[in-house]
């Protein structure tokens, strides 16, 4: 089940139009405090730039959405950003673009289509992703069940993870929440109902487009 989109990790793009510099700097957050620490080290950076446009959205509903236009035109720039990465459904993310102004001005349209194209630039370098939901059900069982259960033949996706060999083996079996049911019946079919659920969680991973 995919939750939302983000993107994968930081991500650098540049582009010029009209002798103009913009420099886009993305990178995936979780809170508006590592957000604001991204753009003050951008900014820093950049303190010698015309502008230093920033824009986030964060939260899985995109709960906080906020841009500056940073002494462009209001409505031209930092908005325009935040616009497009909610109407794309992309979130828990920060963007800084950077302008050097090459003495052309672009007029209200042309600041709009620089900005958010190049902060699709630096979407695309930070690596697009989706953000699925997946079931983590983490099981106690012996070696020769567990062997059977690894070389079983899922009709669907499953990961193993967080493998303990000890006098049993734990391990954490890793699905769509759809097939958690499935899942739980073949395990105690092929162990004969001797494996035992430790845990069961949700957890959030992140998939690239």
């Amino acid at each position: 089940m995919i939750r939302y989109s983000t993107v994968f990790e930081e991500g650098l793009a540049e582009q010029t139009i009209e002798r103009s510099r913009f420099i886009a700097h993305v990178k995936p957050v979780s809170s508006k405090e590592e957000a604001d620490a991204f753009i003050a080290a951008i900014k820093k950076q950049y303190k010698d730039a015309t502008h230093n446009v920033p824009a986030m959205v964060i939260g899985d509903k995109f709960q906080v959405q906020w841009a500056s236009d940073d002494g462009e035109p209001q409505g031209t720039s930092g908005a325009p950003i935040v616009q497009m990465l909610v109407q794309e459904n992309i979130t828990n993310i920060v963007v800084v673009v950077t302008r050097y102004f090459g003495g052309i001005k672009l007029g209200t349209g042309g600041l709009v289509r620089a900005y958010t194209s190049s902060a699709k630039l630096g979407i695309q370098a930070a690596g697009p992703c989706d953000v699925k939901e997946l079931s983590a059900v983490t099981y106690r069982m012996d070696y020769s069940v567990f062997n059977k259960v690894q070389n079983f033949y899922f009709t669907y996706d499953v990961k193993f993870a967080n493998i303990v060999y000890a006098d049993t083996v734990t391990c954490e079996i890793v699905m769509d929440p759809s097939c958690a049911g499935a899942l739980k019946e073949t395990v105690t079919s092929l162990s004969g109902g001797k494996a035992v659920i430790v845990n069961e969680s949700v957890r959030l991973d992140k998939v690239r487009k």
